[in-house]
């Protein structure tokens, strides 16, 4: 149905499905107009490009506010309603993943600017693009969105797309980052730019009822965590073999891989993220990148995993700072983990802190939430 992103999102919150919210109505109101100019043929881009005049938000819809505030819901809704094809949803990460790996085969048979060589593949391929958290981590990305997403829109690609960051502070503090602004700008320029912060956080409504701490481990408990991760990022469970991963980037030198990572949740295994050698920098850039942290096979440490134990204690040490949640399967409770060892007086500082991680005064709490 044309132009029904508005009257989608109405039917919703008068089937008490959504509640009001004056952040996502502004939302909508720029994704419905944005869908009405898409569907009649693009218009006003003509009209810009003839004359030198500016529709608002003719090219793109970015979306940007604190998690939980409904912002992937809205472009899932915008991507259902609007009726043009082709058109794509993915997952920014990992699309860009895939851009990377064209830009390699373009850079060896493509003459000219690979970059354009590759836009102008995808521009044949689909009309619209939905990104799911667009986040900027990496200095391979920031160099080329520029090109790319300025040669997308001349070839008459759209884009709606969801961060948490506000434009101005994608790359933040980044490597060369004066080479990323003309992105930056583009985005200010041609996209109608939404702050959706409303008062409510919908996925800490998600985490009612749910339960964090899950023992021993098990079929049972992988279960449990794995549907809590769905629940948490809307993520269709038929899909659950597509879930995206993520190389983090750590300090500017080294990687850390992320098995699953998708809408601010990561999953990780106690093996690879606190059994391998890792320092305060790693847990920091985990931390700081995502607000939901889940980690399975957390065993009980013995005597001879005293580094294992230290690690631990420097992982949750980051992610409590910073207001993380923790979803866990572990083969005991907090005060079990951890009790006899070089070490184990000091861990009692960390089982007083995975108590507190699991009440729903910390739940509440946002993200970063600055602790001074």
């Amino acid at each position: 149905m044309s132009g029904s992103v508005g009257r989608a999102y109405a039917e919703l919150v008068k089937a008490g499905e959504l509640k009001p919210d004056p952040a996502q109505q502004r939302a909508v109101d720029a994704l419905h107009r944005f869908g009405l100019r898409l569907e009649s043929g693009n218009g006003e881009s003509l009209l810009k490009r003839l004359f030198g005049k500016r529709a608002d938000g003719c090219e793109g819809v970015y979306l940007w506010g604190g998690v939980g505030r409904g912002k992937s819901m809205l472009m899932d809704l915008a991507f259902e309603q609007i009726d043009v094809r082709p058109k794509r949803r993915a997952h920014f990460h990992a699309f860009m993943l895939e851009t990377h790996g064209r830009l390699k085969k373009a850079r060896a048979t493509a003459e000219g600017d690979p970059v354009h060589a590759v836009a102008d593949e995808i521009a044949e391929e689909v009309k619209l693009l939905c990104f799911d958290e667009m986040q900027v981590t990496n200095p391979a990305d920031a160099m080329i969105l520029s090109r790319l997403f300025e040669r997308l829109i001349e070839r008459g690609v759209r884009v709606v797309t969801t961060s948490n960051r506000a434009p101005r502070d994608l790359y933040k503090d980044g490597l060369n980052r004066d080479l990323f602004m003309p992105f930056i700008e583009l985005i200010e320029r041609e996209f109608a730019v939404v702050e959706v912060n409303g008062p409510t956080d919908y996925r800490l409504h998600r985490l009612s009822g749910v339960k964090v701490w899950h023992v021993p481990n098990g079929p049972e408990a992988t279960k449990a965590l794995s549907d809590a991760f769905f629940k948490l990022t809307d993520y269709p469970v038929e899909d659950r073999a597509k879930v995206p991963s993520e190389d983090l980037h750590v300090g500017g030198t080294r990687t850390l891989h992320v098995p699953k990572s998708l809408k601010g949740v990561a999953v990780f295994s106690f093996k690879r993220l606190v059994g391998e050698p890792r320092g305060a920098a790693d847990y920091l850039a985990v931390a700081q990148r995502f607000h939901t942290v889940i980690i399975v096979g957390i065993p009980v440490m013995t005597k001879a995993m005293r580094n294992e134990a230290a690690r631990f204690v420097t992982l949750i040490d980051a992610l409590y700072e910073h207001r993380v949640k923790l979803l866990a399967a572990a083969d005991a409770e907090p005060a079990g983990l951890y009790s006899d060892g070089d070490g184990s007086f000091e861990f009692q500082r960390t089982v007083s802190r995975l108590e507190e991680m699991r009440s729903a005064e910390y739940l509440a709490e946002g993200h970063g939430t600055d602790r001074a």
